[in-house]
This record gives structure tokens, sequence and C-alpha cells, in this order.
């Protein structure tokens, strides 16, 4: 059974930095593309990011320039760097699969004051 543990948010004031993490169980990371999603409050699940088997990156526009995922596969492990925060990033922030998603995990909470 796949389980995702995100973890790593809290409240941050503007142009902080935050850094996320996101472990595995019950599936190897490292033969999967996966991906940061985040909902805001009030609003639908977004992609910001998203981190290929050979490592290639991609990200929202919003994000492009302050965040970076990253991966160490002996740790089963992907990671959001998250620089410049803004108000508008709070959100819950979750990890998965780009398709074919696995459960959600329960997410973690970024928070980001003016």
């Amino acid at each position: 059974q796949v389980q995702l543990v995100e973890s790593g948010g809290g409240l941050v004031q503007a142009g902080g930095s935050l850094r996320l993490s996101c472990v595995a169980s019950g599936v190897t990371f490292s033969a999967n593309a996966v991906a940061w999603y985040r909902r805001p409050p009030g609003k639908q699940r977004e992609l910001v990011a998203t981190i290929t088997t050979s490592g290639s990156t991609n990200y929202a526009h919003s994000v492009k320039g302050r965040f970076a995922i990253s991966r160490d596969n002996a740790k089963n492990t992907v990671y959001l760097q998250m620089n410049s925060l803004k108000p508008e990033d709070t959100a819950i922030y979750y990890c998965n699969r780009p398709w074919n998603v696995f459960p959600w995990g329960q997410g973690t909470q970024v928070t980001v004051s003016s």
C-alpha cells in the first residue's frame, strides 16, 4: 500500500523560505515522475512542479524562478524548496505522481503572512 507523507510546512513571512519533504512508502519513487501540488483556500488543487525519473523539472508559471523541486532516490524522498514566498503561495501542499495518482497524503500547510 502506497503512503505519501508531506512535511515541512509552517507559517512564514513574505519573502521567506521553506523546504517541503515528501517521503513515500510502498513504492519506489525513483521509478516514477513526481509532482508537488497545492490547494489554496477555497480553490481547487493545482500542479506546482514536476520532476521526471531523469531529473528534468517543470514549474507552474506562478512559481518559476522561486521554487525548486528535487529528489533523493536513496531516501525515497522528493523536496520542494520554496524561496521568496508570497501570500498567494498560502495553501496545503501535496505530493503525488503527475498522472495515475496514488492515494493522497494529508498534505502540509504553508501560510505566508504579508
